[in-house]
């Protein structure tokens, strides 16, 4: 190739890459990276890039910085390296918060599962506010990581664990095209767990007009409509359809609601949505899900994938906490139900490290699933840390012990 040619100092081989007719690489120098193009006189992102211009081979040879501008025009001009919907593939987020691990984690994906389709660009509102980035410093990082390592396979971007309207537009304006719409504040487990007479307290608080129905509707809708599939038999009381409602009826018209603001903002750009219930106390049962995955769908809310609360602890960079084959069964049911009233993909929110229920996970929704890990980054980062930095380490150590209540 000719770019390899112009003896760029710190030139990445593996990521040469034709695009735009011209070609493409990252430089490093040490933890500084540059974009180099060489690309002919007339080449329309010449005006579109920042940096220095010099003739090379007859052609003009562009080195600049890992900008916000630059980054834009990779995403431009290298269509794989633009965030796009998945869909219904296996698919994995990596969540790399402190914007280093992208180029390891392509290593990863194409040494273990190359045919996952990859979310490099995974965080949260509140991660980003914590680690002091912005939705596009996050998306750039993925980028300027995936450029790094040549990869040609295209990405999606997640916006994660969203619960307001303005996270939304800053991520849909940033490039991000997988929004994971979390409710979970507004689940009410303690009052779906009430006695009779707080039950009938708790059902008067229910946003009724929000929901766009009635109890006597839902009871209507519920009650005496078992749901059966794959040995899976799911029926309602009057009772549990109270007791649901309440739990996860606020939380159903506030994803409603933020859908509905996603699709009016989006203007026809297109993006898919995680639904994600993960984040309470109290395990989603199977009558939940089916009555969440119902009245989402009655509300006209599309999404790709849903996260429930499953049964056990998932804590990041360690194993499941729980027995196996209670999560086996507990599984295996929210796959059935995911299969039949979309299908969807169940998503695996904390799975790092879950050795112990990959086999059963993907066995049991048949490849329809996304996981979402970000916590071996970060155990790795810190084994790095605490092999080379020991004082650093101890840093790190004692300022998590001081916010361990909090945290």
């Amino acid at each position: 190739m000719k770019i390899l040619s112009a003896n760029v100092p710190g030139l990445v081989a593996r990521s040469v890459v034709g695009a735009a007719g011209g070609e493409w690489a990252l430089a490093r120098e040490g933890a500084s990276r540059r974009l180099v193009a060489l690309l002919p006189r007339d080449a329309p992102p010449i005006a579109e890039l920042e940096g220095e211009r010099a003739e090379h081979a007859g052609q003009v040879l562009v080195t600049g910085p890992a900008s916000p501008r630059n980054a834009i025009a990779l995403r431009k001009h290298l269509p794989w390296l633009r965030p796009a919907p998945i869909g219904l593939r296996t698919s994995a987020g990596f969540g790399d918060r402190l914007g280093l691990a992208t180029p390891g984690h392509v290593r990863a994906l194409r040494a273990a599962a190359p045919d996952v389709a990859p979310v490099f660009a995974q965080q949260s509102t509140r991660e980003m506010t914590r680690t002091s980035r912005t939705p596009v410093q996050v998306l750039d990082d993925a980028t300027w990581g995936a450029f790094e390592e040549g990869w040609t396979g295209g990405v999606g971007a997640d916006a994660d664990h969203l619960k307001e309207a303005g996270e939304i537009d800053a991520c849909l304006e940033a490039g991000f095209t997988l929004f994971t719409i979390d409710p979970g504040g507004m689940v009410d487990a303690a009052g779906a767990s009430a006695g009779r007479e707080d039950l009938a307290w708790a059902l008067t608080r229910v946003s009724w007009d929000r929901l766009e129905t009635s109890l006597q509707a839902l009871v209507a809708r519920y009650v005496g409509q078992p749901f059966d599939i794959e040995g899976v038999h799911v029926s309602f009381d009057e009772d549990t359809v109270a007791r649901v409602v309440i739990k996860y009826g606020a939380a159903v018209a506030h994803v409603a609601a933020l859908y509905r603001h996603l699709c009016e903002r989006a203007d026809g750009r297109p993006f898919e949505v995680e639904v994600s219930v993960d984040e309470t106390e109290a395990p989603t049962s199977h009558a939940e899900h089916v009555f969440v995955a119902t009245e989402l769908r009655r509300l006209g809310v599309k999404w790709v994938s849903l996260a429930p609360r499953f049964v056990g602890r998932f804590e990041k960079g360690v194993d499941y906490i729980g027995e196996l084959e209670e999560f086996g069964r507990h599984l295996a049911g929210h796959a059935a139900i995911a299969r039949a009233l979309g299908p969807y993909k169940l998503s695996l929110h904390s799975g790092s490290d879950k050795f112990s229920l990959y086999g059963a996970v993907a066995r049991e929704t048949r490849g329809l699933v996304h996981l979402k890990t970000a916590g071996t980054s970060y155990l790795e980062a810190l084994r790095v840390v605490a092999a080379m930095q020991p004082e650093l380490f101890r840093e790190i150590f004692w300022f998590a012990c001081g916010r361990y209540e909090q945290d």
